[in-house]
């Protein structure tokens, strides 16, 4: 009997039916299923779910890697030397364990004990086809990264991969909608929230898809290298590691194009949304409006689809669309998708979750374009207060909260106030981006015009200068960021000339 409550989560139902018809499917014969979870608990409930559930119709046997010696094809071969009933070819599924317990440091060993189950995995593969079973081996998310690294072949044989997660801690899953957070306020620029390291380098994943290009394959493994490879990129721009900021946002287009065509082709729709959600950021972090747009909608649609509409990737969804239409002067039509995705949120995850203080953020920005700045001020206090609470003081949204609420204050004259607070965001965006990152030039055009406000104008003049240097070479000459610099320059140089 199933039990609701271990898998209430709809992501988690869903990962569990799928590996069921997976190993109900060819119990009969070699099925190689790779499971993830990084909590090992949860995953062990999820086993005996399974388990319960399969016998006595197909009979279920445990193995764990042996330290040392962490063979996959020598542990079950063991098994099956015990078993009787194995050996005579029944249906059955063999679950696999140990994987995460495995040493990664050598110490004086000349290969540690990860490295040696990855080469057996990799050079063993033949030897598996003489266990006519079900195997599903559990991995965590940084295993199955090395896993696809390391041990190429044997991850070709896969029969599929099932990911869980548990909610306990808040954690969130793969197979979600990513978060992308676009913060505003005069003359501010998107911002990307990110969360999760590189799992392979750019140059392994280059020569991963050139292969399978190479092979003629268009299958689900092209469509998440394609999408893997595109997300680098967009969060080597977003955490200012980038070489060549426009290049490396061209590849992320590039990439990430290509990852939703594919998966347009072979309906992995779940995949799409957050593909087309991601390159919908990309596109808007470049100017391109128009291109963003209708792919912020599809991600929208495609949620409310999938996931019904109380989902927090829902409310991802509806915050990035209801920022693009702020950025465009469209604040009618973002209003009410600011509010609907903060409610969300608010339902969702509570009071005390880093969404709220981005829904928060946004939508005290859009009332400041609108001058509604009684309204705004309390959004952009609570926002600035969540983040610190939540992530502490050195966080790229810290600057973005200390930027917006700085903006507000230089719109209502209260430069005062408003100085410190844009000196603390520029400091704290350089020591996290670089001196050369967009967010950087976006905190000294906001300062450039704080002072051009104070009559401090040869200080203005002289920040407007190196703002519009990093966006000109970051962005190129015709990004709308690029144009509003150029345009603030512009007006002072006016201003000046007039006064002569």
């Amino acid at each position: 009997m199933v039990n609701e409550d271990l898998l209430a989560d709809a992501e988690n139902r869903d990962a569990y039916d799928d590996l069921m018809v997976s190993i109900e499917a060819k119990a009969h014969r070699l099925n190689l299923l790779i499971a993830v979870c990084d909590d090992a608990s949860f995953r062990d409930e999820i086993i005996g779910q399974y388990e319960a559930e399969l016998q006595p119709e197909i009979r279920c046997y445990r193995v764990k890697l042996a330290r040392g010696e962490p063979s996959l094809t020598a542990a079950i071969s063991q098994l099956v030397r015990n078993e009787e009933y194995l050996r005579q070819h029944h249906p059955a599924v063999i679950t696999v364990t140990g994987a995460e317990q495995l040493y990664f440091l050598k110490l004086e060993n000349e290969r540690s004990e990860q490295e040696i189950f990855f080469g057996y995995l990799q050079w063993t593969r033949e030897a598996l086809r003489e266990f006519p079973f079900a195997i599903v081996l559990w991995v965590t998310n940084q295993i199955l990264g090395d896993l696809l690294k390391k041990a190429p072949d044997f991850w070709s044989w896969r029969n599929g991969v099932f990911r869980f997660v548990s909610r306990r801690k808040n954690t969130i899953s793969g197979r979600e909608l990513e978060p992308i957070r676009f913060v505003f306020s005069d003359n501010e620029f998107s911002s990307f929230d990110d969360d999760n390291d590189y799992l392979l380098p750019i140059e392994d994943l280059q020569r991963f898809i050139q292969d399978i290009e190479h092979r003629g394959i268009k299958d689900a493994t092209l469509a998440t290298l394609y999408f893997t490879l595109g997300d680098i990129y967009r969060k080597r721009l977003n955490r200012g590691e980038c070489q060549d900021y426009k290049q490396e946002q061209e590849l992320g287009i590039e990439y990430l194009s290509k990852a939703v065509e594919l998966q347009q082709q072979l309906g992995l729709e779940k995949d799409l949304a957050t593909s087309l959600n991601n390159l919908a950021g990309l596109y808007y972090s470049q100017g391109s409006y128009d291109q963003a747009e209708p792919l912020f909608l599809q991600a929208l649609e495609l949620s409310k689809r999938l996931l019904g509409d109380n989902h927090p990737s829902v409310a991802t969804s509806l915050n990035n669309l209801a920022s693009l239409y702020n950025s465009q002067g469209r604040y009618d039509q973002a209003e009410p998708l600011f509010l609907q995705a903060l409610e969300l949120s608010k339902r969702l995850l509570g009071d005390n979750h880093p969404d709220i203080a981005t829904s928060l953020n946004n939508l005290a920005s859009l009332y400041k374009s609108q001058g509604r700045y009684d309204q705004a001020e309390p959004l952009f206090l609570q926002a600035l207060e969540l983040s610190k609470r939540l992530l502490g003081d050195n966080h790229p949204d810290i600057a973005t909260s200390l930027n917006n609420l700085a903006s507000l204050y230089e719109s209502q004259g209260r430069y005062d106030e408003a100085e410190p607070l844009f000196l603390q965001a520029l400091d704290l965006r350089k020591h996290l981006l670089g001196n050369n990152h967009p967010s950087v030039a976006t905190s000294i055009n906001n300062l450039a015009y704080l002072y051009k406000s104070q009559g401090s104008y040869n200080k203005a003049e002289i920040l407007y200068l190196q703002a519009l240097d990093i966006l000109e070479r970051r962005l190129g000459e015709n990004h709308p960021n690029t144009v509003t610099c150029r345009k603030n320059l512009a007006i002072l140089r006016d201003f000046l000339n007039s006064q002569q």
